[in-house]
């Protein structure tokens, strides 16, 4: 397509930095931000220490709560609730490790939309990709601001629960734990013990918390640009049609080249999406059915209790994951109709009125966009609303035979 105006290099990476903002806030303090080539040396051994901080951190919450659970002489019911959040911590650093593990796939995904950038340039087409991408960071925004909310609002209600040890003549005050930790081999109602292992909480629940936000506002800002992308395309078949009834004009064959070319492009990158997120999304689907049981678990023994602060907690998690899951699935839902539609805009053209050679290069755009593209969990299960639905199912069918079995 024509160039309308021009850009300049500042510009092009405004405009393609702009999308991936909340997820750089996110990422880069907990050094899962993908690094370039060109960082310097300096750069690299912080991001390395950055690293190795956060897993010390994520570990000294998974290991006790982990060793709680099953050392600890507890009750069945303290068992599972500690079960709920040391799931989420669990998961969390699988997303971690999952980030840090696809920089370079990550990495690849932003030049593709940065060159998206530089190719369309058209003023009209730029305004359409802009939307896109504002939709793509309001959905990372809205991520990140529901789950950071949650979980630092779990932290806070837990650790305001104080408990008074009396030991001889010495009287303590120790703060409850987000995350129970097994008290024989970490005495953590002693302080200053208790107040290192509440902060290490409190931080290894942001690392998590910001790993997981990440990775799925990181996938609806690369889902957003590519339905962006794929507007594009439809507008730009569109005019081909339309101004190819004109007889003055002679540069059909180049233009429709255009158009299949950077339809392939968008093509590409969805399958660079699939293949980043089909691992993550699977984790997901079986954290977000465990974790969604035992919240729920939570909710009716707290309205029992008429514990109005854990009730309220445990309500806003929920929701949080379930805004979490839904994301997902609604993305791969977009996605898959977008590249449907792509076909269905040019039968729906007036066609008709152009030469047989042009017919036969739009039919390949219908045959191409009759593939059906789908985002996968672990290439089995494909992410749609129906998955949701399926989701949301299984999970509340969990939690009757929990509560039937308690």
């Amino acid at each position: 397509m024509a160039n309308d105006s021009v850009i300049t290099e500042k510009n092009f990476k405004r405009l393609s930095d702009y999308s991936l903002q909340i997820n750089w806030w996110l990422l880069k303090p907990i050094g899962a931000w993908p690094s370039l080539s060109s960082i310097s040396r300096l750069e690299k051994i912080i991001s390395f220490i950055l690293i190795f901080i956060c897993y010390c951190l994520i570990l000294s919450t998974v290991i006790p709560a982990t060793l709680f659970i099953i050392l600890e002489d507890e009750s069945l019911y303290m068992k599972l609730k500690v079960l709920g959040p040391l799931g989420q911590w669990f998961i969390g650093t699988l997303n971690y490790t999952w980030l840090l593990l696809h920089s370079k796939s990550i990495q690849r995904c932003m030049e593709h939309v940065q060159k998206d950038w530089r190719i369309v340039t058209r003023s009209e087409d730029q305004q359409m990709m802009l939307k896109n991408a504002k939709y793509g960071r309001y959905v990372a925004a809205s991520c990140a601001i529901f789950m950071h909310t949650s979980v630092l609002y779990n932290c806070v209600v837990t650790a305001l629960i104080t408990v008074i040890i009396e030991d001889g003549n010495e009287t303590r005050i120790i703060h409850n734990l987000p995350c129970p930790v097994y008290n024989k081999i970490i005495p953590v109602d002693t302080n200053p013990t208790n107040k290192i292992f509440l902060v290490a909480q409190f931080i290894s629940g942001f690392i998590v918390t910001s790993a997981t936000v990440g990775a799925f506002g990181m996938t609806a800002v690369f889902a957003a640009h590519a339905c962006g992308q794929l507007n594009v395309v439809m507008t730009w078949i569109t005019e081909f049609v339309n101004q190819s009834r004109d007889p003055n004009k002679n540069l059909y064959f180049t233009e429709i080249g255009v158009i299949v070319k950077h339809h392939l492009r968008v093509l590409s990158l969805i399958e660079r999406i699939e293949d980043l997120i089909n691992e993550i999304c699977f984790v997901e689907l079986f954290k977000s059915t465990l974790v969604l049981c035992m919240l729920g678990y939570y909710i009716l023994m707290d309205w029992g209790s008429h514990d109005i602060q854990t009730l309220a907690t445990h309500f806003m998690i929920l929701v949080s994951m379930s805004m979490n899951i839904f994301v997902a699935c609604y993305i791969g839902e977009i996605l898959t109709q977008q590249c449907r539609k792509v076909g269905e805009v040019v039968y729906m053209t007036n066609w008709y009125y152009l030469r047989s050679k042009d017919i036969q290069d739009l039919i390949l755009i219908i045959s191409r966009s009759s593939v059906v593209f789908k985002l996968t969990a672990g290439k089995i299960i494909h992410m749609s609303m129906y998955t949701f639905g399926d989701v949301m199912k299984t999970a509340f069918a969990y939690l009757n035979i929990l509560r039937q079995t308690m």
